[in-house]
């Protein structure tokens, strides 16, 4: 059985999970405009996709990032502590349009600090553990909508002096974890207490691996040549709108 809406709803993910403009802000912004369901659970199973595409682009280089293991630790931690405290909160107050809108503006804000204040000049070998819990700490607040895993921890990549290709690296690198945590957990609990069916959700899954593995072949090579303002413009274009929208 092919669904378009959850075909679309995985490209959607995928895409937006690697790009700094918020893969759960456009998830909601995409349910609300076309009567998609939308949850923690659903959006984490989606994020199963993601996993395997970070697998794959970093196949090759799998012996190399095992030496950043105790890196990734150190910011897998506050997020996956601070994520798991947190969850139900976000899910009762902060998933609608109007959130996704504000913190599309707020959340740019580290973006543009990360882009004029950091020194872009290291790489993840000389990464410090303290820095990388510092790296951590921010991936919790990509649980709010709107406010995008890979632009948060970019961006405190590129404020504790990592280059903004180096940036992105650890930035999946260190999501992968976290992703592949809260998605089987969260896939219990959709199978669950859900009617969708496996066909459907393995749609999305799908779809969602393949914009994945596009979106972070296509980010690291741009971010080696041009800034994260691009993305900046664009998700202040899109909260004006969404802002515009709910006002009028």
């Amino acid at each position: 059985m092919f669904d378009l809406s959850i075909f679309i709803l995985g490209l959607i993910q995928g895409f937006t999970e690697f790009l700094p403009i918020s893969s759960t802000g456009h998830l909601i912004l995409f349910s609300n405009l076309f009567g998609t369901p939308s949850c923690l659970a659903w959006d984490a199973f989606l994020h199963l996709g993601s996993f395997i595409a970070i697998l794959l682009y970093f196949w090759k280089d799998l012996k190399k990032v095992f030496q950043y293991k105790w890196l990734i630790l150190a910011a897998v931690i506050p997020g996956g502590v601070i994520g798991l405290t947190l969850e139900h909160f976000i899910e009762e107050y902060f998933r609608n349009p109007l959130y996704v809108g504000l913190n599309l503006i707020l959340m740019s804000i580290p973006m543009i600090l990360g882009e004029k204040i950091g020194s872009k000049s290291s790489t993840i070998e000389e990464l410090s553990l303290k820095k990388a819990f510092f790296i951590g700490l921010t991936q919790a607040l990509a649980l709010i909508p709107g406010t995008s895993r890979s632009g948060i921890t970019i961006s405190a990549g590129l404020l504790v002096g990592l280059k903004r290709e180096e940036a992105a690296k650890f930035s999946f690198l260190a999501g992968a974890p976290l992703i592949l945590g809260a998605g089987l957990y969260k896939s219990l609990e959709l199978f669950k207490n859900s009617n969708f069916s496996l066909s459907i959700a393995g749609m999305g899954f799908f779809s969602a691996l393949i914009s994945s593995f596009l979106a972070v072949a296509f980010l690291i090579p741009f971010l080696k040549k041009h800034s994260l303002y691009f993305f900046v413009v664009y998700r202040v274009a899109l909260a004006v709108l969404i802002i515009s929208f709910i006002i009028l």
